[in-house]
This record gives C-alpha cells, structure tokens and sequence, in this order.
C-alpha cells in the first residue's frame, strides 16, 4: 500500500514543478489549467460584490482579483508540494502521517525543528528544502515582470484618455482630433499602439494572469482602449482610404493578432480567417450614427457610411468575437462598442470635456451617442 502512496507523491510533486516552470519560468504562452481555474474561481467569489451595487461596486471588488490570484497561486504550490513531500516519507520510512507531514513542513521551510538521524530520508528532507525557497523565489522574481509589464501597458491607455475619453471609445478618437486640428498626431497615436498590442501580446500569452490587472481608474481598461484604437484605424481605412496613413493598417494587423495569441493561450475557440461579410455584433445602424457624429467635427469622408460599411465590416471581423469576449471575462468597463458583459450594465459613453476656450467662434461638440 506504501508504495502507491509514494507513486503518488512522486507524481503530484512533478506536476506541481512542471505548472510552476509553465508558469513562471518558460518563456511562452504554454496553457495552465491551474491558473485559469484560479482565476474563474476566485472571480466568482468576488462577483456577489456587483449585487450590491452597479459597475463602480463590481470594479472596487475585482481589483483585488490579480492579488489574491498571485497569493492563492503561491499556497497552492506550497501546499501541493507540502503534501508530496509527505506522501514521499510517509512512504519510504516507519513514520506516521503525521510525523512525515512534520519532517516534510520542517524541511521544506528550512525550520529544521524536526530532522532526524535517518540517513536514507535525507535525500528528501534537502529536496524539500530546496524547493519551498526556490518556489517563494521564484514568485519573488515574477512581480517585478509582471509589474513592468503593466506599467507599459498603463501608461498608454492613460495617454490615451485625452484622445478618447474615458471609458475610450474608438470614433470619439477621430471626433476629437478633427475638432481640434490634431489630426496629424493619428500616425503616431496608432504607431504608439502597433508596439503596445505586440508587448500585449507576448506578455499576456505568456502571464495571463496579466489579464486580471485593472487599470488604476475603473473607466480605464486595456482591451476597451485596443478596441477603440483600432475601430478608430477602421473607420479612417473605411471612410478616406486615400487620406489614411500606413500606420493605421499595421495598427489593426498588430491588433488582431495579438489577441488571437491571447486567445489561443487562453484556449477558447475563435476563427483564424474569418469571411469579411460573416456576422459581427455591431450593426450598421450604429455605425452610421457615429459616422455622422464624426463628419459634424469635419473628418473630409471620401465614402459615405453606406459605401463605407463593408470596409469596416471586413475589418472589424477580424477582432471583434475575440475582444469582446475578453471584454466579459475581465468584466471590463462597458464603453461603447465593446459588447455584453455578464451583468446588465448600460453602455457608458465616454466623458467629455468642457471647452473652456474664451472668445467666440469655437466649434461646436457633436451629440455624443449613448
């Protein structure tokens, strides 16, 4: 009977290795089921916080989604391996459970208080103290990659706010730089977000516990920010091709393609080459409001939003199934354009400024659509 209990120690201490080097020390966008368990898991214990309030009480609640996940990942490891290590001298010596689980706590958090003369358990009792310092080490060493790729990923979506409002919204970037003559800033607006979406999209394949940092303000959130970055290419690309820049294909390229690696770690299902005419969520009607919200800042339409229509169609297939679904899975702030989520929040247009600009002459705000 002792030795199945030591295959099965043995077995549970190579898969808890295995799912701390997937997770935190090989380079790739390798799929931990533990991780994403952990992380529905924990979600849902914080979802009744939304039943007492609206979207500001669920954001307050789910920000401590990514710290309980980093903490419950650490005890889980520690405990697992805890319990091998028990399993292992439990069955390779006379001990009782309870002894071995003593030896196997002492060694593997360098206490020492219960080491013994056995010579032949000593191999075990410096594998365990090897690895609880080396696991909390490693945890250690992961923050601050974790962290620095936050922060690159937070610093533009809060540059962004000035652009396109909080929550963003992808024809509110168009409206406001046309209103005010920053047209030319697109180029780089859309440059800035080519290197920000492939860093998503290496950091967040391979950390998806990423997914689970909010932005410091609840109207803030990578993914809507990509979405409207990249509706906002779309609708240049689809309405005056000829006075587009380059960078506004590369953004939507870069875009797309890094949520499909996201997707594909995550490993929910979504189509690789989507027809340009297949079903999207978004419907013409909406589309052509805010086209006619755009024209009233002065974007120079070479197409109208009939003409224009199957352009962003085509484009916005591409990308829209797969954002929208880490929109509800992140419990995203719920902008404009972004799809359902798991509650039934309205759509919050974004916030605007007020033009405090002396004189007369300015020019007038278009509706904001809600």
């Amino acid at each position: 009977m002792k030795w199945i209990i030591g295959v099965a120690g043995a077995l549970l201490l190579v898969l808890v290795l295995a799912n701390i080097l997937r997770t935190l020390v090989v380079p790739r966008g390798l799929y931990s089921a533990f991780v994403i368990r952990l992380w529905r898991t924990v979600r849902f214990v914080l979802r009744p916080a939304a039943l007492r309030g609206g979207y500001l009480a669920h954001d307050r609640a789910q920000t401590w989604l990514a710290p309980l996940m980093l903490m419950s990942m650490l005890v889980s490891w520690l405990g697992a391996s805890l319990v091998s290590f028990c399993l292992l001298l439990y069955s390779l010596s006379s001990l009782s459970f309870a002894d071995a689980l003593r030896e196997a706590g002492s060694s593997m958090f360098t206490l020492g208080f219960a080491s013994g003369a056995r010579l032949r358990l000593s191999a075990l009792d410096f594998a365990a103290a090897v690895t609880g310092p080396v696991v909390i080490a490693l945890q250690i060493a992961y923050l601050p990659t974790l962290y620095a790729a936050y922060n690159r990923r937070e610093l533009e979506v809060t540059l962004l706010q000035s652009r396109a409002g909080e929550p963003a919204w992808g024809p509110e970037i168009l409206a406001r730089q046309f209103l005010v003559d920053t047209e030319t800033a697109l180029p780089e607006l859309y440059r800035a977000w080519e290197r920000l979406a492939a860093d998503i999209g290496e950091s967040h394949s391979t950390y998806p516990v990423l997914l689970a940092f909010r932005s410091p303000r609840p109207h803030r959130s990578w993914i809507v920010g990509l979405i409207a970055v990249m509706d906002a290419a779309a609708m240049q690309l689809s309405l005056a091709p000829a006075a587009a820049s380059p960078q506004a294909r590369l953004v939507l390229r870069a875009g797309f393609t890094a949520l499909r690696d996201i997707a594909r770690a995550l490993r929910f299902d979504f189509d690789v080459d989507p027809a340009p005419d297949a079903a999207i969520h978004l419907t013409f009607v909406e589309f052509e409001a805010a086209v006619a919200m755009v024209e009233a800042t002065g974007f120079p339409s070479e197409r109208t939003a009939e003409e224009a229509w199957p352009h962003f169609h085509g484009w916005r297939v591409n990308y829209e199934a797969i954002a929208y679904e880490l929109c509800r899975r992140g419990d995203a702030v719920p902008a404009l354009w972004t799809g359902p989520r798991d509650y039934p929040w309205a759509p919050l247009p974004p916030q605007r400024p007020v033009d405090r600009r002396p004189g007369q002459g300015r020019p007038k705000l278009p509706p904001a659509i809600e």
